[in-house]
């Protein structure tokens, strides 16, 4: 890519590809015997591909209370007896329990302003997951299946995307690659703890070789018989599979390779694990990982349920943004923190809080992002929104600015309507220097 911007280089391309411009290059070119647009393309992909880019997802399953994380109200009715504390940023303040990720702010911009309309989970994950509301007439694919289509280098032999931790049912919000194809499907990751189930071989190297072989001559009978499609579907992902069990890169999964010292600093939960392996993962060349920390749905017992989950969250998100930052990948490296919605500002007789689209949080951190600021604001009992609402298209038209991906292209979905990779929305003001 240029050093121009991605709104500067967008708007020349599309300048040099106007009608005329485009007719005329083309007749010139092919005169010449010389021009070939899929070569064009493919050129521009392989550039983005170059970059080393990749992104992080750190989903919070449930929806996390903005009150008792990055948003509080300390003081008020609403706020109830969550304090806020200072962080390394003069003049912003989170809630405690968060003393980690405070030490943190310089590198971290906080979005107190993400607003949505679903306050149902399944959709809201949905949406989250895919910009998409849900319809039964197509399976979106996933936000991060599209980035790691755009950016992935296709011969490489770990997985493009990884799902971590959570049910494999729920990864991705249920959505994954869609109508994008097996390629850019999750590989999922139950236990950070442990290797994978099944990627490592249990034969010798060469004997493994015949077993695919045999493989092979299964599918191409049954592909003569009129099972093509499926052969093709299934030998992509056979392929990918056995490149996977054959690479020294399988050793990325084991965490025991990074120092006692590393291991300590994410924490001792799942979720800090998780953390910890997605760091070794982008490491190593994968595009997307999601990890995912569940049980924030707290209808009851809110106070002490945050608490506890934040105790999990907290070690693990500075960890892993001073990790990257110390091995020179925070800068291509996108950190979110999010969840599908907010919690009530209002405590339920439960001292709980319910379903809150109207307002909640997101961080973002690296990838450009600059840090050390505040985003939106809400009112002083937190009901409402004051400045600068953000909507799911403006957070992702957002990250794919600071992976430069174009969030107008358009791929074909299965019914013939052309889907473009973020519908709507714009990149939110201020969030990049």
């Amino acid at each position: 890519m240029s050093s121009l911007s991605w709104h500067e280089d967008v708007t020349l391309t599309r300048r040099s590809l106007s009608r005329r411009g485009f007719l005329y290059g083309t007749s010139a070119a092919t005169a010449a015997g010389a021009f070939n647009f899929q070569d064009v393309m493919s050129s521009q992909a392989a550039e983005l591909r170059k970059q080393g880019r990749a992104m992080i997802l750190l989903f919070m399953q449930g929806g996390p209370s903005q009150l008792e994380t990055f948003d509080p109200k300390p003081g008020t009715d609403n706020g109830g007896p969550t304090k806020a504390i200072s962080t390394a940023v003069p003049g912003i303040q989170i809630a405690e329990g968060w003393e980690n990720t405070a030490k943190q702010m310089k590198d971290i911009a906080v979005i107190r302003s993400m607003t949505n309309k679903e306050g149902e989970h399944g959709r809201a994950v949905y949406q989250l997951h895919t910009g998409y509301i849900p319809s039964g007439s197509i399976k979106h694919p996933a936000l991060g299946c599209n980035i790691a289509r755009e950016l992935n280098h296709a011969d490489r032999e770990l997985p493009a995307v990884v799902s971590i931790g959570g049910a494999r049912a729920m990864g991705f919000g249920g959505s994954g690659a869609g109508f994008l194809g097996v390629d850019y499907e999750p590989f999922h990751v139950a236990d950070p703890g442990s290797m994978p189930e099944n990627v490592a071989s249990s034969v010798n190297e060469s004997r493994f070789k015949r077993r695919l072989g045999l493989l092979d001559k299964l599918e191409g009978e049954f592909a003569s018989r009129g099972g093509e499609s499926v052969v093709e579907s299934h030998r992509r992902i056979t392929d990918k599979s056995s490149k996977l069990v054959l690479s020294p890169l399988t050793k990325t999964f084991d965490l025991s390779q990074e120092s006692a010292e590393t291991r300590e600093s994410y924490g001792k939960s799942e979720f800090g694990r998780g953390c910890l392996l997605a760091r070794r993962l982008v490491e190593s060349g994968v595009t997307f990982v999601e990890v995912r920390l569940g049980n924030w749905d707290t209808h009851q017992d809110n106070f002490d349920a945050v608490k506890r989950l934040a105790g999990d969250c907290d070690p693990a998100v500075a960890a892993l943004i001073a990790d990257l930052k110390q091995r020179g990948l925070f800068d291509k490296t996108l950190i979110l923190w999010t969840g599908e919605f907010g919690r009530t500002p209002r405590i339920n007789p439960r001292t709980g809080r319910d379903h809150w689209p109207r307002n909640f949080n997101a961080l973002l951190a690296g990838g450009g992002v600059k840090g050390g600021q505040v985003i939106g604001e809400t009112s002083k009992d937190g009901t409402s929104l004051t400045k600068a609402p953000v909507s799911v298209p403006d957070l992702f038209s957002s990250i794919c600015k600071s992976l430069d991906v174009n969030p107008a292209k358009e791929n074909m979905s299965p019914i013939g309507r052309p889907m473009k990779i973020v519908d709507g929305g714009k990149p939110v003001d201020n969030l990049f220097a």
